[in-house]
């Protein structure tokens, strides 16, 4: 089952209400249980083809129900208003040559999931509240964030999955954080990118597996790869749902 709300975020306010999507496993309502939860940027391409901007979903729900998977997943929407996505899903300000500057609004952001939604969520549905049971996730700019979330409210999240993360658009900023930050044990990251990536997001493969190195200095489990024929889109990360669960919940 898959809830649906229009919200606001005071803080990001949009032209028009973003969607907050929810999904419940089988059997919430009459098992009494309380579940551990995922937290997803882009939610609007994580469920239903019709819902993603390029018209292919991540078809999560049809994983999580067939692989029986109990977890409880919220997904945010982006602000779809000329580069607010980018502006909204990184916590630095960076330049790249395809879009000009971009003031970096990602604290804001993460401030509102960890202080507003997660707290409603805990308070609406029957959650395992704590770090041990809560997961980030996302991918491209939602890749960069989980990484950054995963550092910054390890209190809150004690695991990150981050596809293609576009870890290249200030890698100092995010190396500076990692090394200031010591990591609470278990923290458990997934990082990968695409082989064939490179032809629409270039990024050196190098930054990522730095990345991977300076967060295990920190005190993570990181599994970092390289995927042979991926390229950059929901199609290939829907593929990647069951390897990074499998890591992730140390399967």
């Amino acid at each position: 089952m898959i809830k649906i709300t229009k919200i606001q975020i005071p803080e990001l306010p949009t032209e028009k209400p973003r969607r907050l999507y929810v999904y419940l496993p089988k059997g919430y309502e009459s098992s009494g249980k309380r579940y551990p939860v995922l937290y997803m940027f882009d939610g609007h391409n994580l469920f239903f083809d019709s819902h993603a901007t390029y018209g292919r979903s991540w078809r999560m729900m049809e994983y999580l129900k067939k692989s029986g998977l109990e977890w409880i997943v919220v997904g945010i929407e982006c602000n779809h208003e000329d580069f607010e996505r980018l502006s909204e899903y990184s916590p630095w300000d960076f330049h790249y040559s395809k879009v000009g500057s971009i003031i970096g609004k990602g604290e804001v952001t993460m401030d509102w999931i960890v202080n507003t939604l997660k707290p409603r969520i805990d308070r609406d549905y029957r959650t395992l509240t704590g770090r041990e049971d809560t997961m980030i996730a996302g991918s491209s700019m939602g890749g960069l964030m989980s990484v950054y979330a995963v550092v910054k409210y390890n209190s809150v999240f004690s695991m990150a999955a981050s596809l293609s993360p576009t870890l290249f658009l200030n890698p100092a900023k995010m190396t500076e954080l990692i090394k200031t930050h010591k990591l609470e044990e278990p923290t458990r990251v997934y990082i990968d990118y695409g082989s064939e990536e490179k032809e629409e997001h270039p990024f050196p493969w190098e930054k990522m597996f730095l990345t991977a190195k300076q967060l295990s200095s920190a005190g993570a489990y990181v599994e970092a790869r390289i995927v042979p024929g991926a390229r950059h889109s929901e199609e290939y990360w829907e593929k990647r749902i069951p390897v990074f669960f499998d890591y992730l919940l140390g399967k």
